[in-house]
């Protein structure tokens, strides 16, 4: 397993993410892009995960879930 951290600076850098993300790996990205338009609804339907910066806890309970999920199913 690995983390893939990206900071991108355009709404670009998004498509040149998708080639590099290696297959069957668990996208996380935070709740804002959710509201962007059609960026958004392209993130919601490829299945990423949002979390909300804002609301600690609750960005903790997200990620915990996901990583459990993560090591049952036994994705990056």
């Amino acid at each position: 397993p690995f983390v893939i951290v990206c900071n991108h600076q355009a709404s670009l850098d998004l498509m040149g993410m998708v080639e590099v993300i290696p297959e069957r790996c668990v996208p996380i990205a935070k709740r804002e892009l959710l509201y962007l338009g059609t960026v958004g609804w392209a993130c919601w339907l490829s299945g990423i995960i949002f979390i909300d910066r804002r609301r600690r806890d609750a960005a903790i309970g997200v990620i915990s879930h996901t990583a459990s999920t993560m090591r049952r199913q036994n994705v990056r």
